[in-house]
């Protein structure tokens, strides 16, 4: 019984994570190229111009694309793809420490042995 629920927990977390991946591949590349809500804002206050780069502008997925592949909507969906990926495998991750941490919390504690100084009858 419990074999047969952990395959169908497995099954689900799998589906879940291929409709995602499909998701993020097929549909992030329609996301709105319009301006972000902080962007919007700090257009319309004045401040737009004092923005400074993000420390991580240069990296390899910066601006939800990927450097080194042309078209900008493939490049978005492989983004995409990697952000999932990359977010599940921390979660997972996660769960597993947290899991071996539960385990290790849930073990009784271990026997103590007869002191020899105990009082007798």
């Amino acid at each position: 019984m419990a074999r047969r629920r952990t395959l169908a927990i497995a099954g689900f977390v799998g589906l879940g994570l291929a409709v995602t991946l499909v998701l993020a591949f097929f549909v992030s590349p329609f996301a709105s190229s319009q301006p972000d809500g902080l962007e919007k804002v700090a257009g319309d206050k004045g401040f737009l111009a004092a923005a400074e780069d993000s420390a991580v502008a240069g990296s390899p997925l910066a601006d939800y694309a990927t450097q080194g592949i042309d078209d900008e909507r493939l490049s978005t969906g492989v983004a995409g793809v990697i952000g999932v990926a990359v977010t599940f495998a921390v979660g997972l991750g996660l769960f597993v420490v947290m899991k071996q941490l539960g385990r290790r919390d849930a073990r009784p504690p271990a026997p103590v042995a007869a002191s020899s100084s105990a009082p007798g009858p």
